[in-house]
C-alpha cells in the first residue's frame, strides 16, 4: 500500500505541475495577444514618410468604406485590417462625419478613429484676393473648401436669390472682402454666400456705410468704384489721389472714362494700350459713352482701394495718364490740354516699346 500511496502522490504533484504549467503557457500567450492587441490598438499606426502631419478630407454623404478607401489610397496606416476592426467595434460606421481632418504622425488605431468619430475637423483657412471675376472666385473658393465652384457662379448669377440681400448679379462681387477667413471645409455654396453677406454687413456697419453715406453713394456704389481704382494703380499710396479724380468728376457730371471699365466690357484685362475702336463697344460698363458709375463693380476690389475711396483725396485735378517710365504711378493734371500733353507722352513710350496692343 505504501508503494501505491507514494506512486498516487507523485501522479498528484505531475498533474498539478502540468496543470500550472499549461496555466502558465496560456498566461503567458495571453499576455502576449494582450500586449499585441494592445499595442494594435494603442501603439503608433500611421507612419506619414518624416512629415508632422497630413490631411484626410471626408466629402459630405461619404459612408465608412469610402472613408477606409481614402485612408488606404494615401496610405495613411499602416495596418488598415487593425483600424477597420476597431473602428467596426467602436461603431464609428454609424457616427461617419464629414470634414477635413489632421492626421498626424505616430497616430494610434484608437486616437485615430476617436477623432474621425467625433467630428473635431481642423478649420481651413480660405483666403481670395486680386479676383476680378465670379467665375474665377468660385474657382479659387472651391479649392479651398467642399463648396462646388458651378453651384456658386450659379448663385451669384440668380437674381432672384441675391434678392435676400438687396442685391442682383452685377452687384455681387460687391458681396465679398478679400481676406483670409476660417471655415469649415465641408461648407457649401449657399452657406458660404450666407457668411459672406454677414461679413459684408460687418466691413459696412458704421464708419464705412457713415462715409459712403456723406458721398451720395451705396455700399455697393462705393466698391463699385473702388473696382476701378484697384484696376488704375497697383500702388496703394496713390489710390486715394485716383479716386478723387473720379469723385470729382462724378461731382461734375462728367464721364469717368474710365480705360479698365472698356477692359471689362471686352472681357479682356490683358490689353495694354486701349485704342478708339475700343472705345466703340456697346454696354453699360463703357463710362466713355455713359455718364455715372457702371452698373456694378468690374473686379472684386481690394479692402485699401474701398478705404481709398471713402477717405479719397481733396484736390482739383480731372484726369491722370500714367507716367512714361512705366513706375506705375500717374501724372495728374487740373486741365485736358495738360492731360493731353501727359498721355502724348505715354503713349511715345509705348511706340519706343512696340506696344501697340
Amino acid at each position: 500500500m505504501t508503494g501505491k500511496k507514494a506512486n498516487s502522490g507523485l501522479k498528484r504533484i505531475f498533474t498539478s505541475k502540468t496543470i500550472l504549467f499549461f496555466l502558465a503557457v496560456i498566461l503567458v500567450v495571453g499576455m502576449i495577444f494582450a500586449y499585441r492587441l494592445y499595442n494594435r490598438i494603442y501603439g503608433s499606426n500611421v507612419e506619414l514618410d518624416g512629415k508632422e502631419h497630413s490631411y484626410l478630407y471626408i466629402p459630405t454623404g461619404s459612408n465608412f468604406n469610402d472613408v477606409f478607401s481614402l485612408l488606404r489610397e494615401d496610405s495613411l496606416v499602416e495596418d488598415p485590417a487593425t483600424f477597420k476592426w476597431l473602428a467596426v467595434k467602436k461603431n464609428y460606421p454609424s457616427h461617419v462625419h464629414p470634414g477635413r481632418y489632421k492626421i498626424e504622425e505616430g497616430m494610434s488605431n484608437n486616437s485615430l478613429v476617436e477623432l474621425l468619430r467625433s467630428g473635431r475637423q481642423e478649420p481651413v483657412d480660405l483666403i481670395f484676393n486680386n479676383i476680378r471675376t465670379i467665375p474665377e472666385l468660385a474657382g479659387k473658393v472651391a479649392g479651398q473648401i467642399e463648396a462646388d465652384s458651378a453651384r456658386l457662379v450659379a448663385l451669384l448669377h440668380d437674381n432672384s436669390f441675391l434678392r435676400q440681400y438687396n442685391m442682383n448679379r452685377q452687384d455681387a462681387p460687391a458681396l465679398f472682402m478679400p481676406n483670409t477667413y476660417e471655415f469649415w471645409w465641408d461648407t457649401r455654396a449657399k452657406d458660404f454666400i450666407e457668411r459672406m453677406h454677414r461679413e459684408y454687413q460687418q466691413f459696412w456697419e458704421g464708419e464705412r456705410r457713415a462715409r459712403a453715406r456723406r458721398m451720395n453713394m451705396t455700399p455697393v456704389e462705393a466698391t463699385t468704384l473702388a473696382s476701378i481704382v484697384d484696376e488704375e494703380t497697383i500702388h496703394d499710396d496713390e489710390m486715394p489721389k485716383i479716386a478723387g479724380v473720379y469723385v470729382n468728376r462724378l461731382e461734375l457730371g462728367m464721364r469717368l472714362q474710365a480705360d479698365p471699365t472698356i477692359k471689362y466690357a471686352l472681357g479682356d484685362f490683358t490689353i495694354n494700350r486701349v485704342l478708339k475702336k475700343h472705345l466703340q463697344i456697346d454696354s453699360p460698363y463703357n463710362t466713355y459713352q455713359n455718364a455715372g458709375l457702371p452698373p456694378g463693380p468690374i473686379s472684386i476690389p481690394s479692402i485699401a482701394a474701398i478705404d481709398a475711396v471713402l477717405h479719397h483725396s481733396q484736390h482739383n485735378y480731372l484726369y491722370f495718364a500714367a507716367r512714361p517710365d512705366f513706375s506705375g504711378y500717374h501724372n495728374f493734371s487740373r486741365t485736358h490740354r495738360q492731360h493731353i500733353r501727359n498721355a502724348q507722352k505715354y503713349q511715345r513710350a509705348l511706340n519706343e516699346k512696340n506696344i501697340l496692343e
